[in-house]
């Protein structure tokens, strides 16, 4: 019995890891295609970072429904709704050629992301046991991850080829992927849950932690998203070091989140979590010190990968407060989903429009004193 319910987790794990590789992948896909866009479109820099941006608002704006969604539907249907939301988005953001319209398309994508993020969070949490949810959990993080590192390469292939070509695949995968999802059994039981007893759980202290601990790393890795490139730029890098410098971030995230994962199971989602929060901390307020481009390199890349340890532990830890509480996953996956959301946001704004008034150093001292502050609370709470 024990090897057929492993085989079965593994095979929910692959396709869920498939539906939010293909998720991140068309949403990194952007990358390489703004510089194109702007000269076709005349795009501002105001106007290209709305384009980027419109993603994670549409994530965060779709990520109550998309909880509720998979609540009361269930995660498989959420699943399916988002899939099919990344297909319509996707194909239209490929044969569309205004402003407005490719805006619209990236919101409209995030709101998909919302809905297959929390379905298959939810779906995974719901299957496994507690025991072995933070290696579940990273698991699927690693494959998102591998999406976002697969995603400048459509992008790049749009740029060769055209989008309308590139982007129409996504109907193909979203079909499979559909395909795949149907065959999984679920035991899935609907709570009848909504908003308002997500609003309840915020009343106990482990949720409230939880929550922060997943907005934390999206706070800073929006900031080192946008004043990363811009500083490698100005000591000499081209567009291939700042690729390459934050595909290596990236990689070593990927490969990292399982093992983190299965480290929070065996020795408590605190442990990797407060070793991140230091780390962190000091890369952060190291950010401005390096003065050649291979020294803020190997920052960035480092800061990248320790930021990339916050996400299974976190996300297992505000899993097992819902679960203690009593929430539903489905509404703890819309948590994560819109604390991700809302920490890219701020991040890439705020931390980019404090970098522009008072230099780059300022927004990661800031960002490098809420993980210095947040260890000394977390180890003040546990003595």
């Amino acid at each position: 019995m024990e090897a057929v319910a492993s085989a079965r987790e593994r095979r929910l794990v692959l396709v869920m890891g498939a539906v939010v590789l293909v998720d991140t992948m068309f949403y990194a896909a952007i990358t390489p295609l703004l510089p194109a866009l702007a000269h076709q479109l005349h795009l501002s820099k105001l106007s290209a970072g709305v384009m980027t941006a419109s993603y994670p608002v549409g994530m965060l704006l779709g990520s109550l429904p998309g909880g509720v969604l998979a609540v009361r539907a269930g995660p498989k249907q959420a699943v399916f709704a988002g899939l099919a939301l990344l297909a319509g988005s996707t194909l239209a953001f490929g044969f569309l050629d205004s402003v407005a319209s490719l805006d619209l398309a990236r919101f409209v994508e995030g709101i998909g992301g919302a809905c297959s993020w929390a379905g298959a969070i939810a779906w995974i949490v719901a299957e496994a046991p507690a025991s072995r949810r933070g290696a579940l959990i990273g698991a699927a993080l690693g494959a998102a991850i591998g999406g976002s590192l697969f995603g400048p390469v459509i992008g790049a292939i749009a740029n060769a080829i055209g989008r309308a070509v590139t982007f129409s695949g996504v109907v193909v995968l979203a079909l499979v992927l559909i395909d795949q999802a149907r065959r999984l059994p679920l035991m899935h039981t609907a709570s009848g849950q909504g908003v308002r007893h997500l609003f309840r759980a915020f009343r106990g202290r482990a949720v409230v932690i939880g929550t922060w601990l997943v907005a934390l790393p999206a706070i800073a890795s929006g900031m080192v998203n946008v004043l990363g490139p811009l500083r490698l730029h100005r000591l000499g890098g081209g567009a291939a070091a700042i690729g390459a410098t934050f595909l290596a971030g990236a990689a070593l995230a990927a490969l990292n989140s399982p093992a983190i994962g299965r480290l929070s199971d065996r020795r408590g989602r605190a442990l990797p979590l407060r070793f991140g929060l230091a780390g962190a901390a000091v890369l952060l307020a190291c950010f401005t010190l390096p003065s050649s481009l291979a020294g803020l390199a190997i920052l960035i890349i480092a800061t990248e990968t320790t930021l990339g340890a916050f996400w299974a532990p976190a996300m297992a830890m505000l899993s097992d407060a819902a679960e203690a509480c009593g929430l539903d996953q489905a509404l703890a996956a819309a948590l994560m989903n819109l604390a991700w959301a809302g920490g890219q946001i701020v991040g890439s704004g705020a931390g980019g429009a404090v970098a522009k008034a008072a230099g780059d150093g300022v927004p990661m001292a800031m960002a490098a004193g809420l993980c210095a502050l947040t260890l000394a609370i977390s180890a003040v709470v546990r003595g």
